[in-house]
Protein backbone atom coordinates (compact mmCIF):
# COMPACT_ATOMS: atom_id res chain seq x y z
CA UNK A 1 0.00 0.00 0.00
CA UNK A 2 1.32 3.65 -0.65
CA UNK A 3 1.07 6.08 2.00
CA UNK A 4 1.24 9.66 2.25
CA UNK A 5 1.88 12.24 5.45
CA UNK A 6 3.17 15.42 6.34
CA UNK A 7 6.02 15.00 8.80
CA UNK A 8 7.00 19.05 9.83
CA UNK A 9 7.54 20.38 6.10
CA UNK A 10 8.64 17.41 4.95
CA UNK A 11 6.21 15.32 2.34
CA UNK A 12 6.73 11.61 3.35
CA UNK A 13 5.48 8.92 0.87
CA UNK A 14 6.23 5.15 1.26
CA UNK A 15 5.44 2.47 -1.17
CA UNK A 16 6.67 -0.91 -1.85
CA UNK A 17 10.04 -0.92 0.64
CA UNK A 18 11.03 2.17 0.52
CA UNK A 19 10.22 5.49 2.25
CA UNK A 20 11.19 9.13 0.52
CA UNK A 21 10.84 12.26 2.64
CA UNK A 22 11.14 15.55 0.80
CA UNK A 23 10.75 19.41 2.12
CA UNK A 24 8.30 21.15 0.59
CA UNK A 25 9.54 24.47 1.41
CA UNK A 26 13.32 24.40 1.34
CA UNK A 27 15.89 23.36 -1.00
CA UNK A 28 17.09 20.51 1.19
CA UNK A 29 18.81 16.63 0.31
CA UNK A 30 15.36 14.61 0.07
CA UNK A 31 15.93 11.49 2.30
CA UNK A 32 15.32 7.84 1.04
CA UNK A 33 14.97 5.09 3.37
CA UNK A 34 15.01 1.42 2.78
CA UNK A 35 13.45 -1.21 4.85
CA UNK A 36 15.10 -4.04 3.52
CA UNK A 37 18.46 -2.50 4.55
CA UNK A 38 17.79 -3.12 8.07
CA UNK A 39 18.85 -6.11 10.64
CA UNK A 40 16.65 -8.56 10.31
CA UNK A 41 14.88 -10.64 13.30
CA UNK A 42 16.90 -13.92 14.19
CA UNK A 43 16.01 -16.70 12.32
CA UNK A 44 14.71 -18.93 15.58
CA UNK A 45 12.76 -15.81 16.75
CA UNK A 46 10.91 -15.38 13.34
CA UNK A 47 10.30 -19.15 12.76
CA UNK A 48 8.45 -18.99 16.65
CA UNK A 49 6.72 -15.66 15.82
CA UNK A 50 5.81 -17.45 12.55
CA UNK A 51 4.05 -20.33 14.01
CA UNK A 52 1.82 -18.39 16.82
CA UNK A 53 0.67 -16.36 13.87
CA UNK A 54 -0.49 -19.18 11.72
CA UNK A 55 -2.50 -20.76 14.63
CA UNK A 56 -4.15 -17.20 15.00
CA UNK A 57 -5.31 -16.94 11.88
CA UNK A 58 -6.49 -20.42 12.02
CA UNK A 59 -8.47 -20.01 14.89
CA UNK A 60 -9.89 -16.74 13.75
CA UNK A 61 -11.84 -15.24 10.11
CA UNK A 62 -9.74 -11.91 9.75
CA UNK A 63 -8.56 -10.92 6.74
CA UNK A 64 -4.52 -10.82 5.86
CA UNK A 65 -3.00 -8.14 4.35
CA UNK A 66 -1.91 -8.64 0.55
CA UNK A 67 1.29 -8.74 0.82
CA UNK A 68 3.91 -11.13 0.22
CA UNK A 69 4.45 -12.92 3.83
CA UNK A 70 7.91 -12.42 5.23
CA UNK A 71 8.66 -9.00 2.72
CA UNK A 72 9.76 -5.77 3.63
CA UNK A 73 6.42 -3.94 2.77
CA UNK A 74 5.61 -0.47 4.44
CA UNK A 75 2.72 -1.22 6.01
CA UNK A 76 1.53 1.92 8.60
CA UNK A 77 3.14 5.61 8.65
CA UNK A 78 2.74 7.85 10.91
CA UNK A 79 4.36 11.27 11.96
CA UNK A 80 4.22 12.99 15.38
CA UNK A 81 2.53 16.22 15.85
CA UNK A 82 5.45 18.42 16.12
CA UNK A 83 7.04 16.76 13.06
CA UNK A 84 10.13 15.62 14.91
CA UNK A 85 9.63 12.18 14.74
CA UNK A 86 8.03 9.30 12.33
CA UNK A 87 7.21 5.81 12.47
CA UNK A 88 6.83 3.15 10.28
CA UNK A 89 5.98 -0.77 10.35
CA UNK A 90 6.88 -3.38 7.40
CA UNK A 91 5.45 -6.80 6.18
CA UNK A 92 8.62 -8.20 8.06
CA UNK A 93 6.84 -6.89 11.78
CA UNK A 94 9.59 -4.31 12.46
CA UNK A 95 8.82 -1.04 14.16
CA UNK A 96 10.95 1.84 12.68
CA UNK A 97 11.50 4.76 14.68
CA UNK A 98 13.10 7.63 12.84
CA UNK A 99 14.07 11.31 13.75
CA UNK A 100 13.63 14.16 11.28
CA UNK A 101 16.29 16.54 13.41
CA UNK A 102 19.04 17.53 12.96
CA UNK A 103 19.08 15.10 9.92
CA UNK A 104 16.83 12.25 9.15
CA UNK A 105 18.44 8.87 11.32
CA UNK A 106 17.18 5.93 12.33
CA UNK A 107 16.41 5.64 16.19
CA UNK A 108 15.33 1.86 16.75
CA UNK A 109 14.38 -1.12 15.65
CA UNK A 110 12.09 -3.18 17.40
CA UNK A 111 9.90 -5.68 16.35
CA UNK A 112 5.79 -6.78 16.84
CA UNK A 113 3.81 -9.53 17.56
CA UNK A 114 1.46 -9.71 14.52
CA UNK A 115 1.73 -7.08 11.11
CA UNK A 116 0.60 -3.74 11.96
CA UNK A 117 -2.25 -2.38 10.51
CA UNK A 118 -2.85 1.58 12.36
CA UNK A 119 0.11 3.53 14.52
CA UNK A 120 -0.12 6.87 16.48
CA UNK A 121 1.56 8.72 18.34
CA UNK A 122 0.20 10.34 21.71
CA UNK A 123 -0.04 14.18 22.23
CA UNK A 124 3.28 14.14 24.47
CA UNK A 125 5.22 11.83 21.52
CA UNK A 126 6.53 10.04 24.72
CA UNK A 127 4.53 6.89 23.03
CA UNK A 128 3.30 5.18 19.94
CA UNK A 129 0.28 3.51 19.91
CA UNK A 130 0.30 -0.12 17.64
CA UNK A 131 -2.60 -1.71 16.44
CA UNK A 132 -2.38 -5.60 14.96
CA UNK A 133 -4.26 -7.55 12.66
CA UNK A 134 -5.15 -10.11 15.11
CA UNK A 135 -7.35 -6.87 17.21
CA UNK A 136 -4.84 -6.12 19.99
CA UNK A 137 -3.17 -2.19 20.51
CA UNK A 138 0.31 -2.45 22.36
CA UNK A 139 2.56 1.23 23.22
CA UNK A 140 5.77 2.03 22.74
CA UNK A 141 7.95 3.61 24.14
CA UNK A 142 9.99 6.82 22.42
CA UNK A 143 12.45 8.05 24.92
CA UNK A 144 13.44 4.39 25.89
CA UNK A 145 13.97 3.20 21.87
CA UNK A 146 15.02 -0.50 22.71
CA UNK A 147 12.40 -1.26 25.29
CA UNK A 148 9.44 -4.08 24.02
CA UNK A 149 5.94 -3.00 23.76
CA UNK A 150 3.11 -3.34 26.34
CA UNK A 151 0.15 -4.95 25.71
CA UNK A 152 -2.71 -2.07 26.32
CA UNK A 153 -5.98 -3.58 25.17
CA UNK A 154 -7.59 -5.94 22.14
CA UNK A 155 -10.55 -6.68 20.00
CA UNK A 156 -12.26 -9.70 19.04
CA UNK A 157 -11.43 -8.97 14.82
CA UNK A 158 -9.05 -7.28 12.93
CA UNK A 159 -8.40 -3.54 14.01
CA UNK A 160 -8.68 -0.88 10.86
CA UNK A 161 -7.71 2.34 12.58
CA UNK A 162 -6.41 3.90 15.91
CA UNK A 163 -6.48 7.57 17.12
CA UNK A 164 -5.46 9.08 20.57
CA UNK A 165 -7.21 12.49 21.28
CA UNK A 166 -5.72 15.24 21.26
CA UNK A 167 -6.34 15.61 25.36
CA UNK A 168 -4.82 12.57 25.84
CA UNK A 169 -7.54 10.66 27.58
CA UNK A 170 -8.86 8.26 25.03
CA UNK A 171 -7.72 6.08 22.96
CA UNK A 172 -10.34 5.20 19.95
CA UNK A 173 -9.71 2.34 17.77
CA UNK A 174 -12.10 0.84 15.08
CA UNK A 175 -12.15 -2.75 13.65
CA UNK A 176 -13.61 -4.80 10.96
CA UNK A 177 -16.61 -5.92 12.70
CA UNK A 178 -18.41 -1.94 12.64
CA UNK A 179 -17.47 -1.36 15.91
CA UNK A 180 -15.76 2.02 17.23
CA UNK A 181 -14.57 1.82 20.72
CA UNK A 182 -13.61 4.71 22.74
CA UNK A 183 -11.36 3.93 25.83
CA UNK A 184 -9.59 5.59 28.53
CA UNK A 185 -6.16 5.57 27.90
CA UNK A 186 -4.67 5.74 31.02
CA UNK A 187 -7.18 2.47 31.69
CA UNK A 188 -7.91 1.11 28.40
CA UNK A 189 -10.06 -1.13 30.17
CA UNK A 190 -12.83 1.38 30.79
CA UNK A 191 -14.55 2.00 27.98
CA UNK A 192 -16.33 4.96 27.82
CA UNK A 193 -18.51 4.36 25.01
CA UNK A 194 -18.95 2.32 21.66
CA UNK A 195 -19.96 4.11 18.11
CA UNK A 196 -22.27 2.19 16.51
CA UNK A 197 -23.89 2.65 13.06
CA UNK A 198 -21.57 1.60 9.98
CA UNK A 199 -23.05 -1.27 8.29
CA UNK A 200 -19.57 -2.27 7.29
CA UNK A 201 -15.91 -2.14 8.29
CA UNK A 202 -14.97 0.88 9.72
CA UNK A 203 -11.50 2.04 7.67
CA UNK A 204 -10.40 5.76 9.11
CA UNK A 205 -10.49 7.88 11.78
CA UNK A 206 -10.01 11.23 12.45
CA UNK A 207 -10.26 13.81 15.14
CA UNK A 208 -10.68 17.55 13.94
CA UNK A 209 -7.99 20.05 15.60
CA UNK A 210 -10.74 22.77 15.86
CA UNK A 211 -13.00 20.36 17.65
CA UNK A 212 -11.15 17.87 19.55
CA UNK A 213 -14.23 16.52 21.48
CA UNK A 214 -15.75 15.06 17.98
CA UNK A 215 -14.61 12.51 15.60
CA UNK A 216 -15.27 11.30 12.06
CA UNK A 217 -15.31 7.79 10.37
CA UNK A 218 -15.26 6.74 7.34
CA UNK A 219 -16.29 2.91 6.34
CA UNK A 220 -16.53 0.53 3.62
CA UNK A 221 -20.37 1.36 3.07
CA UNK A 222 -19.62 4.15 1.78
CA UNK A 223 -20.44 6.89 4.58
CA UNK A 224 -18.55 9.66 6.46
CA UNK A 225 -20.36 10.04 9.94
CA UNK A 226 -19.74 12.42 12.58
CA UNK A 227 -19.38 11.58 16.36
CA UNK A 228 -19.92 12.92 19.67
CA UNK A 229 -17.70 10.23 20.52
CA UNK A 230 -17.59 10.83 24.47
CA UNK A 231 -21.28 10.08 24.74
CA UNK A 232 -21.59 7.98 21.26
CA UNK A 233 -23.85 10.38 19.92
CA UNK A 234 -24.28 10.50 15.71
CA UNK A 235 -24.81 13.98 14.78
CA UNK A 236 -24.32 13.57 11.07
CA UNK A 237 -24.07 10.95 8.21
CA UNK A 238 -23.13 11.47 4.64
CA UNK A 239 -23.57 9.37 1.87
CA UNK A 240 -20.32 9.40 -1.03
CA UNK A 241 -22.45 6.92 -2.94
CA UNK A 242 -24.79 10.11 -3.58
CA UNK A 243 -22.18 12.73 -3.76
CA UNK A 244 -19.92 10.88 -6.35
CA UNK A 245 -22.63 9.78 -8.50
CA UNK A 246 -22.11 6.29 -8.16
CA UNK A 247 -25.40 5.14 -8.25
CA UNK A 248 -25.40 4.06 -11.93
CA UNK A 249 -22.77 1.48 -10.99
CA UNK A 250 -22.52 -1.24 -8.71
CA UNK A 251 -18.96 -0.67 -7.80
CA UNK A 252 -19.03 0.04 -3.79
CA UNK A 253 -17.66 3.21 -2.78
CA UNK A 254 -14.85 2.67 0.23
CA UNK A 255 -13.39 5.47 2.35
CA UNK A 256 -9.95 4.53 2.58
CA UNK A 257 -8.35 8.46 4.06
CA UNK A 258 -9.86 11.36 6.27
CA UNK A 259 -7.31 14.07 6.18
CA UNK A 260 -7.59 17.64 7.34
CA UNK A 261 -6.40 21.02 7.07
CA UNK A 262 -4.60 22.36 9.84
CA UNK A 263 -7.40 24.89 10.95
CA UNK A 264 -10.11 21.83 11.05
CA UNK A 265 -12.12 23.88 8.13
CA UNK A 266 -11.20 21.73 5.67
CA UNK A 267 -11.95 18.42 5.40
CA UNK A 268 -10.90 15.76 2.07
CA UNK A 269 -12.82 12.04 1.80
CA UNK A 270 -10.24 9.59 -0.71
CA UNK A 271 -12.04 6.87 -1.42
CA UNK A 272 -10.44 3.75 -2.46
CA UNK A 273 -10.91 3.16 -7.12
CA UNK A 274 -12.47 6.41 -7.77
CA UNK A 275 -10.78 8.94 -9.67
CA UNK A 276 -12.39 11.68 -7.45
CA UNK A 277 -11.71 13.20 -4.12
CA UNK A 278 -14.58 15.36 -2.25
CA UNK A 279 -13.79 18.33 -0.17
CA UNK A 280 -15.83 19.16 2.83
CA UNK A 281 -15.76 22.58 4.95
CA UNK A 282 -16.63 22.06 8.58
CA UNK A 283 -17.78 25.75 10.00
CA UNK A 284 -19.47 24.10 13.23
CA UNK A 285 -19.15 21.38 15.59
CA UNK A 286 -22.52 19.97 14.56
CA UNK A 287 -21.76 19.17 10.72
CA UNK A 288 -20.11 19.55 7.29
CA UNK A 289 -20.93 20.66 4.01
CA UNK A 290 -19.84 19.61 0.83
CA UNK A 291 -18.03 21.83 -1.09
CA UNK A 292 -15.98 20.51 -4.11
CA UNK A 293 -15.19 17.37 -5.96
CA UNK A 294 -11.75 17.18 -7.59
CA UNK A 295 -11.85 15.45 -10.53
CA UNK A 296 -8.43 13.37 -10.91
CA UNK A 297 -6.40 12.14 -13.84
CA UNK A 298 -6.30 8.51 -11.92
CA UNK A 299 -7.36 7.30 -8.56
CA UNK A 300 -5.17 8.41 -6.30
CA UNK A 301 -3.04 6.49 -3.82
CA UNK A 302 -3.32 8.93 -1.07
CA UNK A 303 -4.07 12.52 0.53
CA UNK A 304 -2.72 14.93 3.20
CA UNK A 305 -2.67 18.48 3.99
CA UNK A 306 0.48 20.33 4.97
CA UNK A 307 0.97 23.16 7.67
CA UNK A 308 0.08 26.01 5.22
CA UNK A 309 -3.22 24.04 4.44
CA UNK A 310 -2.14 23.20 0.81
CA UNK A 311 -3.47 20.07 -0.58
CA UNK A 312 -0.89 17.19 -1.91
CA UNK A 313 -2.36 13.96 -3.95
CA UNK A 314 -0.13 10.83 -4.31
CA UNK A 315 -0.66 9.47 -7.55
CA UNK A 316 0.50 6.07 -9.48
CA UNK A 317 2.14 7.97 -11.76
CA UNK A 318 6.07 7.87 -12.33
CA UNK A 319 6.04 11.37 -14.30
CA UNK A 320 3.86 13.23 -12.14
CA UNK A 321 3.75 11.35 -8.85
CA UNK A 322 1.91 14.82 -7.00
CA UNK A 323 -0.52 17.10 -7.22
CA UNK A 324 -0.68 20.24 -5.25
CA UNK A 325 -4.00 21.67 -4.65
CA UNK A 326 -4.49 25.82 -2.70
CA UNK A 327 -7.64 26.67 -1.33
CA UNK A 328 -8.78 30.14 -2.91
CA UNK A 329 -11.69 32.34 -1.68
CA UNK A 330 -14.24 30.35 -4.34
CA UNK A 331 -12.88 27.05 -4.74
CA UNK A 332 -9.84 24.86 -4.56
CA UNK A 333 -7.78 24.84 -7.34
CA UNK A 334 -4.69 22.97 -8.72
CA UNK A 335 -0.64 24.10 -9.26
CA UNK A 336 1.19 24.07 -12.41
CA UNK A 337 3.52 21.87 -12.51
CA UNK A 338 6.18 24.71 -12.43
CA UNK A 339 4.85 25.91 -8.95
CA UNK A 340 8.26 25.90 -6.81
CA UNK A 341 7.70 23.51 -4.10
CA UNK A 342 5.50 20.91 -6.45
CA UNK A 343 8.50 21.00 -8.30
CA UNK A 344 11.14 20.77 -5.79
CA UNK A 345 8.96 17.52 -4.45
CA UNK A 346 8.64 15.95 -7.79
CA UNK A 347 12.12 16.23 -8.57
CA UNK A 348 12.99 14.63 -5.10
CA UNK A 349 10.82 11.69 -5.53
CA UNK A 350 11.79 11.26 -9.29
CA UNK A 351 15.86 11.35 -7.67
CA UNK A 352 15.19 8.28 -5.05
CA UNK A 353 12.93 6.24 -7.94
CA UNK A 354 9.73 5.95 -5.90
CA UNK A 355 8.36 2.31 -6.59
CA UNK A 356 5.06 1.58 -7.79
CA UNK A 357 2.65 0.32 -5.18
CA UNK A 358 1.20 -3.21 -5.24
CA UNK A 359 -1.71 -3.23 -8.29
CA UNK A 360 -3.65 -5.63 -5.25
CA UNK A 361 -6.21 -3.34 -3.10
CA UNK A 362 -6.92 -4.38 0.17
CA UNK A 363 -9.35 -2.44 1.64
CA UNK A 364 -11.85 -4.63 -0.91
CA UNK A 365 -10.80 -7.83 0.49
CA UNK A 366 -12.40 -6.55 3.90
CA UNK A 367 -16.01 -7.26 2.52
CA UNK A 368 -17.69 -9.85 4.13
CA UNK A 369 -19.00 -12.61 1.59
CA UNK A 370 -22.46 -12.34 2.25
CA UNK A 371 -25.08 -15.94 1.29
CA UNK A 372 -28.45 -17.17 2.35
CA UNK A 373 -28.10 -20.96 3.54
CA UNK A 374 -31.86 -21.09 4.22
CA UNK A 375 -33.12 -20.35 0.56
CA UNK A 376 -32.55 -24.07 -0.32
CA UNK A 377 -34.18 -25.03 3.05
CA UNK A 378 -37.32 -22.86 2.52
CA UNK A 379 -38.10 -24.00 -0.99
CA UNK A 380 -37.96 -27.59 -0.25
CA UNK A 381 -40.33 -27.14 2.90
CA UNK A 382 -42.66 -25.41 0.28
CA UNK A 383 -42.37 -28.32 -2.02
CA UNK A 384 -43.49 -30.55 0.97
CA UNK A 385 -45.89 -28.94 2.12
CA UNK A 386 -47.62 -28.80 -1.29
CA UNK A 387 -47.16 -32.44 -2.05
CA UNK A 388 -49.36 -32.28 1.23
CA UNK A 389 -51.69 -30.53 0.35
CA UNK A 390 -52.71 -31.90 -2.99
CA UNK A 391 -53.76 -35.08 -2.06
CA UNK A 392 -56.38 -33.41 0.82
CA UNK A 393 -57.91 -30.91 -1.92
CA UNK A 394 -58.63 -34.01 -4.71
CA UNK A 395 -62.10 -35.64 -4.50
CA UNK A 396 -62.17 -38.86 -2.84
CA UNK A 397 -64.85 -42.37 -3.27
CA UNK A 398 -68.05 -41.78 -0.82
CA UNK A 399 -66.75 -45.15 0.59
CA UNK A 400 -63.14 -43.56 1.82
CA UNK A 401 -65.32 -40.57 3.59
CA UNK A 402 -67.33 -43.75 5.11
CA UNK A 403 -64.35 -45.73 6.24
CA UNK A 404 -62.56 -42.58 7.89
CA UNK A 405 -66.16 -41.53 9.65
CA UNK A 406 -65.95 -45.10 10.80
CA UNK A 407 -62.57 -45.10 12.12
CA UNK A 408 -63.21 -41.97 13.94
Amino acid sequence: MAVAVMCGEWLVTASGKSLTAVHTRENREAFGFDCSQVEQKPKDAAACDSNREEGAEEKGSDAVLPVEKGSDAVLAVAASPSGRLLVLTDDRKRLLLLSSQPTWHLLSCRWVVRRCTALAFSPDEECVWVADKSGDVYSFSTTHTHTPGDLRLGHLSMLLALVVTADDRYVITADRDEKIRVSLKLAPHNIQSFCLAHTEFVSTLFVPPRHPDRLFSGSGDGTVKLWEYATGKRLQSCDLTELLNQDETDERVCIKRLSSSPDGQHLAVLCERLPRLQLFEMKTGSEVTPTQCLTLPQSPLDTTFDPQGRLWVLLDDQQTPVLLYTHTSQCWEQCDADQPDLKRVTEGLHTHSLPLPDARLYLHQLYKAGFDNTATYRQRKEERLQQRREPSASPQPNGAKRTRALIS
